[in-house]
């Protein structure tokens, strides 16, 4: 199951890019060693736009967008990011543009369409079986085991399975030897 998009920015002055998207666009990272910084963003989204030319077919645009754009602006602006013109409605959002090192020309924008918080194509969950009638006065398996030690966790597992035998345990800082249980 695909759970994410990776984006590739090509610059001549990586490096620069680099300390850009880290110092003045301030975005998250991880430092994977080798001067490579990966950029951890916490949504993504995909478009598809059609071409007039077949020469355009298969080329790739990175933007980024945000909530208040003119809040967005004016705060990359107090950090040395040049925009190129004024913010612009283009019906489906508000955008504008700055250049990042290495002439790389990227978009920024407000949409006007609602984001999505959660995928509609997954599948549904698959329905797990009933769980059987209670007894009266027992306690619900999940919640009794969840309150069970490792050791009798471990025990009751190992009971479980036909013609297996218990492992001795040792309570923690108990310096006697743990006797077997019998059966």
């Amino acid at each position: 199951m695909i759970r994410g998009l990776h984006g590739m920015f090509y610059s001549s002055q990586a490096d620069a890019m680099r300390a850009f998207l880290r110092d003045q666009l301030r975005l998250p990272f991880t430092d994977v060693g080798g001067g490579w910084l990966i950029f951890d963003l916490p949504e993504a989204d995909i478009g598809v736009h059609p071409v007039d030319e077949p020469a355009q077919s298969g080329t790739q645009d990175i933007s980024f967008y945000c909530d208040d754009i003119e809040g967005t602006v004016a705060d990359l602006r107090a950090r040395g990011i040049a925009f190129e013109g004024e913010i612009a409605d283009q019906g489906w959002g508000h955008v504008t543009h700055f250049m990042m090192p290495g002439d790389v020309r990227v978009l920024l924008y407000e949409p006007k369409y609602q984001k999505s918080r959660k995928s509609t194509s997954r599948p549904e969950p698959t329905r797990r079986r009933a769980a059987p009638a209670k007894r009266a006065g027992a306690r619900p398996a999940r919640a009794a085991a969840a309150k069970r030690s490792p050791a009798v966790k471990a025990r009751a597992k190992a009971q479980a399975r036909p013609g297996a035998r218990s492992k001795p345990t040792r309570k923690a800082g108990s310096k006697s030897r743990p006797t077997a249980r019998r059966r």
